[in-house]
């Protein structure tokens, strides 16, 4: 039996590592967070979780998401774009009661609220913040800011955002030493970026966006390749017929020196 849990715990260990993930950041003294850590494994098993969101799960590789981001308990994190809180619940389990999320939202309305809003308050270290993607303000220095299949659309005329003022806010927001997650849909090498919601592609050239926030400071500290798709020939929308949920997806981490 106790040979049994060894071998299922390598197997699913290097599971963890497949694709190419890279793991979280280093803390002196301390191992690195592995996707079968503890309060990872939590995060993925809390029963709060909707079965739409563990459907997901086979596509989006959550475990292996919070690993690269390094996500440890006590940590403060804004999930900038929590949509129906997929994240925002994950990352509220890993960072646990000693932690606290911000899930930085934009404002509803009475006829269409935002999901956060009945979310936030089944989970008691989830702050909802309201006042947009730019110009928030969690009140406190973060530990990592993770933006998830939205970067691509801080460039859209109609949410009006600076996306170099964006960047360098969210760099003065962290701790020295604190990472920026991007997850986006992979487009063309060289493509442009879409700035008309009604006819963009959706997707953002993975260059564009290194070189958007390294110019606000950041270094590039890593890159996984779990969301990988290489059926995805990047040219469609990706709202379009089956590739809806299948994108090509990169994976990036930097780091706010010091």
């Amino acid at each position: 039996m106790r040979n049994f849990m060894l071998a299922t715990f390598v197997a699913v260990l290097a599971g963890a590592c497949a694709g190419g993930a890279i793991p979280g950041i280093m803390l002196e003294g301390a191992p690195a967070v592995t996707a079968v850590a503890p309060h990872v494994v939590a995060a993925i098993a809390d029963p709060r979780r909707p079965e739409a969101d563990a459907a997901r799960d086979a596509l989006r590789h959550p475990a292996e998401v919070l690993a690269f981001a390094g996500a440890r308990p006590g940590w403060r994190v804004a999930d900038v774009g929590p949509g129906g809180g997929y994240y925002s619940r994950l990352f509220a389990v890993a960072v646990g009661d000693g932690g606290r999320v911000y899930a930085v939202d934009r404002p509803g309305t009475a006829e269409r609220p935002r999901a956060m809003a009945a979310i936030a308050p089944t989970y008691s270290n989830i702050t909802h913040l309201t006042e947009g993607y730019a110009g928030w303000n969690a009140g406190e220095p973060l530990d990592a800011i993770f933006i998830s299949q939205i970067y691509h659309d801080f460039h859209l005329q109609q949410l009006n955002i600076n996306v170099p003022a964006l960047n360098q806010q969210m760099f003065a927001a962290l701790k020295p030493g604190g990472v920026l997650v991007i997850i986006d849909h992979a487009a063309l090498a060289g493509a442009q970026v879409g700035t008309d919601g009604a006819t963009a592609s959706h997707r953002i050239d993975q260059a564009q966006v290194v070189r958007e926030v390294t110019a606000a400071g950041f270094v590039l500290d890593g890159e996984s390749q779990v969301l990988r798709n290489p059926a995805d020939d990047r040219s469609l929308r990706v709202f379009e017929g089956d590739i809806r949920g299948r994108t090509d997806q990169f994976v990036l981490r930097f780091r706010k020196p010091g």
